[in-house]
């Protein structure tokens, strides 16, 4: 996936107008655009290779969500929306997921961009209906982009921030023209924000979370809920897109639930007594134990692990770098030999993990060797503002036996701390001050404190007072939102397409922005270089370089504790779905099941 930013104002509210096609590149409508090189489908392609076409429609499946929900909004900052609302929601363009950055014609019939992707325009297919009837025209997708730039996520502001107008050329044709040439990625990503409609939103405080059901386009509706507890969709009998290529085969269930728990060991049981039905598990302790007994053996539930080729990005302990302690790379430095991960995953996670080095981890944009020379080309603009390593090691988190023995790593620690001006003296780190070393730990998941608290452990030893906190999920989104937290554990998730969101991460622009995805605070003139040389990259070769780049430089300035990754989804579910016999390369692709017929009924 992808989000952008840069120079100039946008222009959102460009009013409808006729723009004489003399005007306009000459462009041939398109079924659907790729960032780099050929589509994989071709015109009139029938459905995606990775669905059943005649998938039986039917039944009900349910999930669980954890903590609670206040808000069908999701494109705001406030309140916590509900899981699955999207379902209710269409794009102009929808991802094919076994291709890794390829979009076919959803709410869009056709396409047409220029040569050098300066502008883009989108047909809009004249059976595009909203759920309650009303057309989906250009005015809609232009009130869509005006009213999530201006009032939504400050994600939307920086993500598109180089569209430079948004013009109706007629009631169903409406063109994007970008400020940047050189941004491949923009006429994609604007085709996969969700669009809203005009008439319902143009009367309403879209700025304020809100349990009003709204109107979507999308393949289910709102049927019923309960507020914080359940919700329940509805698949639309009259949805207007049910028979395109792009969704033969998918949103087969006539119902989909989300029913809310309070902590994963509660939906755990919940879900073996039968009270929802499929699961994805995250917990490797509970995979490898509590996934056992009589609904095991006799095939009522069953258990898979279902591999994959998605990225798996990041997930570390984030350090906030707005806090003094963390402002200072060799602290960073220094706590990571606090973390003994190949003990963690030995005697808690049952090895079922593997040790994340990269911020692109199981991809090709992963640094893991040398830069090349093509890669040094890149890199040396910046030499004097990056870390020296960057050019003459390849970055790895800090690696243990697994046998529980970290005096090597806790004095290597205690050397860097040193260097950065705290001593131990009887048994605490002291600043000059003689202040103690002290932080909290933030999590909302009670599962994670077991895996925090041998790296807490680690801490005490080097004469560091953590403390570890859990709060509820609205609490914790509120307060990370709001950047009040010393550590989190937290996760960067990649696309097998790096571009705009790296802004969203990592750039200067983001770091004060409550809300943005940027909460570690980074503001680093190098790092933002290497992002616009990301997004401006003119092929998937350079892309590959520009990234790696961009790893490193992330890597060796320590922002993060590393954690683990695994490349498969660890899935349970009650014997009555079935499912295509070739898995999507980048999804679980749960849209594309299906539930027996003969359990329909059940």
């Amino acid at each position: 996936m992808n989000f952008k930013q840069l120079s100039k104002q946008i222009l959102l509210s460009a009013t409808l107008i006729c723009t004489p096609l003399a005007m306009l590149q000459a462009a041939l409508p398109e079924h659907g655009i790729s960032m780099y090189g050929e589509l994989k489908y071709s015109q009139g392609f029938q459905h995606f290779d990775y669905v059943n076409p005649d998938a039986p429609k039917g039944g009900t499946a349910s999930q669980d969500a954890i903590g609670t929900f206040d808000s069908f909004n999701p494109f705001i900052i406030k309140g916590a929306a509900a899981d699955g609302i999207g379902l209710i929601y269409d794009s102009l363009l929808t991802k094919a997921q076994d291709e890794a950055f390829s979009l076919y014609g959803l709410l869009a019939e056709s396409l047409e961009v220029a040569d050098d992707r300066r502008w883009i325009i989108f047909n809009i297919n004249p059976q595009a209906r909203f759920s309650d009837g009303h057309p989906v025209t250009a005015e809609d997708v232009i009130y869509s982009f005006k009213l999530l730039r201006e009032q939504g996520s400050p994600f939307y502001q920086s993500y598109y921030r180089e569209i430079s107008s948004i013009e109706a050329l007629s009631e169903r044709r409406v063109k994007f023209s970008f400020s940047d040439s050189q941004n491949r990625e923009l006429p994609l990503i604007v085709g996969e924000v969700s669009i809203l409609p005009k008439h319902y939103w143009q009367h309403r405080d879209f700025s304020k979370p809100s349990l009003d059901i709204p109107i979507g386009s999308g393949p289910y509706v709102i049927d019923s809920f309960d507020a914080g507890r359940t919700i329940n969709y509805r698949r639309n009998p009259h949805y207007w897109a049910a028979d395109l290529a792009v969704n033969r085969g998918r949103f087969n269930f006539d119902n989909i639930r989300y029913d809310y728990y309070k902590d994963g060991n509660v939906a755990l049981e919940a879900f073996k007594g039968g009270e929802y039905d499929f699961r994805q598990e995250t917990s490797s302790k509970q995979w490898a134990t509590a996934y056992s007994g009589a609904v095991f053996d006799d095939g009522k539930i069953i258990t898979r692990n279902i591999s994959h080729e998605n990225p798996t990005g990041m997930q570390a302990f984030i350090l906030n770098n707005r806090q003094t302690y963390f402002s200072d790379s060799r602290v960073r430095e220094a706590l990571a030999y606090a973390f003994d991960f190949e003990w963690t995953n030995k005697n808690i996670f049952y090895n079922a993990y593997t040790r994340t080095h990269s911020f692109f981890s199981n991809s090709e944009m992963a640094a893991q060797a040398l830069p090349t020379a093509d890669e040094l080309a890149i890199l040396e603009p910046i030499r004097d503002q990056v870390p020296a390593e960057v050019f003459t090691q390849v970055y790895q988190a800090p690696t243990t036996k697994g046998d529980g023995k970290t005096r090597g790593q806790l004095r290597s620690a205690l050397r860097l701390l040193k260097s950065a001006g705290w001593v131990l003296k009887d048994g605490r780190l002291l600043d000059p001050d003689g202040n103690q070393m002290t932080f909290e730990i933030l999590l909302v998941q009670p599962a994670f404190e077991r895996i925090v608290a041998p790296f807490t452990r680690n801490l005490e030893r080097m004469g560091i007072k953590p403390t570890v906190r859990v709060i509820d999920a609205s609490q914790y989104i509120n307060r990370v939102r709001s950047f009040d937290f010393d550590i989190i554990v937290g996760s960067f998730g990649q696309s097998t397409s790096p571009g705009n969101e790296q802004r969203e991460y990592w750039h200067s622009v983001t770091a004060d922005q409550p809300g943005s995805r940027n909460i570690i605070g980074i503001k680093n003139p190098a790092i933002d270089y290497l992002i616009e040389q990301v997004i401006q990259a003119p092929n998937r070769a350079q892309l590959i370089l520009r990234t790696r780049a961009l790893d490193r430089v992330l890597q060796w300035n320590h922002y993060v504790i590393p954690q683990y990754h695994i490349n498969s989804y660890r899935v349970a579910y009650w014997n009555k779905f079935a499912f295509p016999a070739q898995h999507p390369k980048y999804s679980l692709g749960f849209d594309t099941w299906w539930i027996k017929p003969e359990k329909m009924e059940q």
